[in-house]
């Protein structure tokens, strides 16, 4: 059975004002992305979140509140990402163990490794989605964001 909407889960990781970010280069040249992916079947989005964050950035994780939830809907954005409309649940993460060194588990084929970003230095990096200001007001208020690609054009 197929569905009309791909989950996907991922973690906002935040340590001494430096964000964790996926790194990646593709036909896009260098970008980033929190590190997420999209949800397996018998699997909880809390569950995604800490498996996507393990692979992609070698870190063990507890899973906090709900950060973001970004929305993705082609037929609103020339299909900017593909064709499949999705929905991600960005959870605010905690470190489990002591040693910060992203060492990603599993990297997709473009991913070149995880990276700390300096909060101040988000808006001079290509971020996917393009919510750069969303993280910063997360940060201040640590209230939950619904993000709509359309909102970010």
């Amino acid at each position: 059975m197929s569905y009309p909407i791909r989950v996907r889960a991922g973690g906002f990781i935040l340590s001494n004002n430096q964000l964790l970010l996926a790194e990646f280069h593709d036909e896009n040249g260098l970008h980033y992305n929190m590190p997420s992916g999209g949800v397996e079947a018998m699997e909880s989005v809390t569950e995604g979140a800490v498996r996507e964050v393990l692979e992609e950035a070698g870190l063990e994780v507890e899973v906090g509140p709900l950060a973001f939830v970004y929305e993705y809907a082609p037929h609103l954005t020339d299909n900017r990402y593909g064709q499949t409309p999705t929905l991600s649940f960005f959870f605010d993460c905690k470190p489990i163990q002591n040693n910060l060194v992203p060492i990603p588990k599993q990297l997709d084929p473009t991913q070149l490794g995880a990276k700390w970003i300096p909060v101040n230095e988000l808006d001079n990096i290509l971020l996917y989605p393009k919510i750069q200001n969303h993280i910063k007001t997360y940060i201040t208020t640590k209230q939950t964001l619904f993000i709509r690609e359309t909102d970010l054009e």
